[in-house]
């Protein structure tokens, strides 16, 4: 598809249409036809070390599909000092791909140099925004470019929060001068999980900080759900992106599915459905604007 360059975000950065996640099952099948696939996002830590044959593979594919990095390490919550070198290598690989988006999530995942491999939520309250204001601003200045960062799906909460998650965020975003990666699933997890509208939480997201959007499956556990990437999106996740692309326009749209891997023809049923579902909800505000 011809990129076309977004009016309504910060950085006027291109949408890039509807993606999926480079995984090894489907590298065949993208080599032989990119055909419903529109750009591919890289795991950033996966692909650091270019002389790794995966990082090969990647740049490969890099000179036909737009590429976006997604990272899982940056732990930008925590209070360990930021990991310079993991950001110059972060960089290094940016401009290999010529990625238009890097982005990490809202959380902290260890402490002292030790991981937990887990995506943490931080504290939601003035302190915290402080100190990540500080810590996005710079960690954009070592990557030369904005931060992105996703809201977490979280299955815990701090006595300390004072300030909602979708205010916080928020807040964040314009404070920090970064971007933002609104995962609707995630927003619907949390919402479920702590009681909390998922509708109100995604009409504050500022629409000019929204640079891309994740969709993807979850399971219910009974007590919680559980963000778990290894089916369809569920049909109120679907009513809740369309409300969103309703609301700002079209956005550079990904499917996760990141376990329990189906053949790629799957994944494009799912991006087809969600292109469908972004030109009636564009069509729908453009109506409405005019």
């Amino acid at each position: 598809m011809t990129q076309q360059p977004s009016q309504t975000t910060r950085w006027h950065l291109p949408d890039l249409g509807f993606g999926v996640g480079l995984r090894a099952k489907h590298q065949d099948a993208l080599r032989a036809s990119s055909t419903g696939i529109d750009f591919l996002e890289l795991l950033s830590e996966n692909y650091l070390d270019p002389s790794r044959h995966s990082a090969q593979h990647a740049e490969e594919l890099a000179t036909r599909f737009p590429m976006v990095l997604h990272g899982v390490s940056l732990s930008i919550g925590s209070c360990d000092p930021l990991d310079r070198d993991y950001l110059r290598r972060l960089r290094e690989l940016a401009s290999r791909m010529r990625a238009t988006v890097v982005s990490d999530h809202l959380c902290w995942t260890g402490i002292g140099g030790q991981s937990t491999h887990d995506l943490l939520p931080v504290p939601y309250d003035e302190a915290t925004l402080r100190y990540l204001v500080q810590r996005v601003r710079q960690a954009s200045d070592l990557l030369d470019r904005p931060l992105v960062l996703e809201n977490p799906s979280s299955y815990i909460a701090y006595r300390e929060s004072s300030i909602p998650e979708h205010e916080f965020l928020a807040r964040l975003a314009e404070e920090s001068d970064c971007g933002i990666l609104v995962d609707v699933n995630n927003v619907y997890v949390s919402a479920v999980n702590h009681g909390f509208d998922p509708e109100t939480y995604l009409d504050a997201m500022p629409a000019e900080r929204i640079v891309q959007i994740h969709l993807a499956g979850h399971r219910d556990r009974g007590t919680h759900l559980l963000d778990t990437h290894d089916q369809a999106v569920a049909p109120e996740v679907w009513a809740l992106y369309r409300r969103l692309i309703s609301r700002i326009g079209r956005r550079s749209t990904l499917l996760e599915w990141d376990a329990e891997i189906p053949p790629l023809a799957t994944l494009i049923r799912e991006l087809d459905h969600a292109r469908a579902l972004a030109a009636s909800a564009a069509e729908e505000r453009h109506v409405r604007v005019a």
